[in-house]
Parts: C-alpha cells; sequence; structure tokens
C-alpha cells in the first residue's frame, strides 16, 4: 500500500517548479558551472543573489496564477562524485545541503505566496544526467545517497526528489534512503526520444520495479529532460500505473540528449507551443498537476504552461 504522505500537491491542484536552472544560468546569464554544479552559487553572496535573480519569476507566476509552488533546492550535483570534484568533502557538502534549504526556505518567507510552497530538496543521478553508466545496485545506491537524504531531512526540507533518473536501481536507492530517513520522495525519469530510459528500460518497468522493491514508498512520479513529444509512447504502456504519475518538467528543445550534450547554443523551442503540449498532456492524464521545465526552459515557458493549463 503506498504510504500517506501530507503534501499538498497530492489534492490535485496545479503546483508550478522553476524551470532549467542551469541551462539557464550558462546560456541566458553567463554564469560559469563546473560541472554543470549550481549549488557553490550558495557559499558567496554574489551567487545566492544570482540564484534570489533567478527563482523571483517564478514565484510572480505563482503569486499572479494562484497556484502551488515546488520550490527546488539547487543541489542536483551535491553529492559526493560530483562534489569531490569540485573540492567538497562529505562534511562541506552535508552543510551545503542544509543551507540550500535555508536559503529555500528564506525565499518562501520573502515570497510569501497566497498557496502552498513546498521546499524540495533536489537529488541528481551519481553519473551523468543523460546516460546510464556505473550503474549500481539499489543497495550501493542507497548507501550513496543517504547523506544528502539526510541532510535534507534534518534542514527540514517538506519532500526530496530523485531528478534525471536513468535507470530503476538508482532510483529504488533513493526512495529507500528516503523512506528510512522518514521524509516524502518523488521519483522523476528521463526519457530518450523513444519513450525508454537511458538504460533502455520501459516507464512502466522502471516506475514498476520501485513500487515493488520499495513498497511503494514514493508519494507520486515524474518525467523530466524529455520532450513532450517523446513520452507519448512511454504513457500509452503505463496502464494503471498512470496514477502513479503526476508530475512532468520537459525540455524546451526536441533534440535527444545526444544532441543536447553537444550543442554550444541554448535551443528554447517555443513557450506557447510547449504549454498546448503540456495541455493535451493533461487532457489525457488530469492527474498530471505538478508542472514545470527543463533544460532550455525558463519563467517565459512556465508561464505558457501554467496558462495553458488552468
Amino acid at each position: 500500500m503506498t504510504p500517506t504522505y501530507a503534501l499538498p500537491q497530492l489534492d490535485g491542484s496545479i503546483f508550478i517548479s522553476d524551470g532549467g536552472l542551469e541551462t539557464s544560468l550558462v546560456f541566458l546569464d553567463g554564469v560559469d558551472l563546473p560541472s554543470f554544479a549550481a549549488f557553490p552559487l550558495l557559499d558567496q553572496e554574489t551567487g545566492r543573489d544570482m540564484l534570489r535573480r533567478y527563482f523571483r519569476p517564478y514565484l510572480d507566476i505563482a503569486a499572479s496564477k494562484r497556484v502551488g509552488f515546488v520550490l527546488d533546492t539547487p543541489t542536483w550535483r551535491a553529492s559526493s562524485d560530483w562534489g569531490a570534484k569540485l573540492g567538497y568533502g562529505q562534511d562541506r557538502l552535508n552543510q551545503v545541503n542544509k543551507r540550500s534549504v535555508d536559503f529555500a526556505r528564506d525565499l518562501r518567507h520573502a515570497a510569501q505566496l497566497p498557496m502552498p510552497t513546498v521546499i524540495n530538496g533536489v537529488i541528481g543521478p551519481r553519473g551523468d544526467g543523460y546516460k546510464a553508466e556505473n550503474l549500481m545496485a539499489g543497495a550501493a545506491a542507497e548507501d550513496y545517497h543517504r547523506p544528502q537524504v539526510r541532510a535534507f531531512r534534518d534542514a527540514g526540507a517538506d519532500m526530496v526528489s530523485a531528478i534525471t533518473m536513468t535507470y530503476a536501481q538508482e532510483a529504488i536507492g533513493i526512495a529507500r534512503a528516503a523512506a528510512a530517513a522518514g521524509i516524502p520522495v518523488v521519483i522523476s525519469f528521463t526519457l530518450e526520444t523513444d519513450g525508454r530510459l537511458p538504460s533502455g528500460e520501459t516507464l512502466a518497468a522502471a516506475i514498476q520495479a520501485v513500487e515493488v522493491n520499495t513498497s511503494a514508498a514514493p508519494a507520486y512520479y515524474m518525467i523530466n529532460c524529455a520532450h513532450p513529444t517523446h513520452i507519448g509512447d512511454a504513457l500509452d504502456g503505463l496502464g494503471s500505473l498512470s496514477s502513479r504519475l503526476r508530475g512532468l518538467r520537459a525540455n524546451a528543445s526536441k533534440l535527444s540528449h545526444e544532441q543536447l550534450d553537444a550543442a554550444t547554443e541554448l535551443d528554447a523551442g517555443d513557450p506557447a507551443e510547449l504549454g498546448h503540449q503540456y495541455r493535451v498532456l493533461r487532457d489525457r492524464i488530469p492527474h498530471l498537476n505538478v508542472l514545470g521545465g527543463c533544460c532550455g526552459t525558463d519563467h517565459r515557458h512556465v508561464d505558457a504552461i501554467c496558462n495553458a493549463c488552468l
């Protein structure tokens, strides 16, 4: 039986999130992000100012549309392997993960949104977000991600999310770590242009594996870092599991992960078209209610998504 969580987005009302944090900072603001990691910005006031400016338009959209907001921490790369590349040991990583929750809490307090704002501790893959490589079994993934999960829990995050998961076993490990820590967890898989995970698993098989191996621990599932045109076949195969899918954070571009990885310019697509595509998917899966963006998207895309889906 799926655990009961007191997350406000589970009531079915629209919640939005931000867009592509790292791609916006790199391509639109000209910020240097070694290893595509945004979390070091928390260590300096100029970096924190950049993050405040980045989040402000999204918070303004949530306020004007009177929708809920899932406020992410900028910690997609703040786990031990990636931290080591940037000179962060485990103690320092624990501190920056906790500080990211404090930063999000300050943003929430300053925004004073009329609808609920949920602080979400973001966990990224141990490996590349576009490739399934250096695969771990569930137990190894649980060990690897446990420190970050516990840091978010200890700092008072409302939930954690495993974002851009490329294969099921890593998602299983994160879900187990969150269940053991007593914090709600969301699992978000990424898909290739054929609608499968980079590992070759179908979305249905990956969700089913997590459900079976974690006693259905996740609060819900999402898809991120894939364009809406890439996920139709994946949705067709979900069957009854479609009731567990609540969120979508799509890329602006229709390009494949391989093409995006090689790109030197941002492909921002068409915000209005993306909004329409979200509406089509919501007509198909009405409980798809947590909506945001991923690579190449910014506040214009999230505003268009919000307008199309409300």
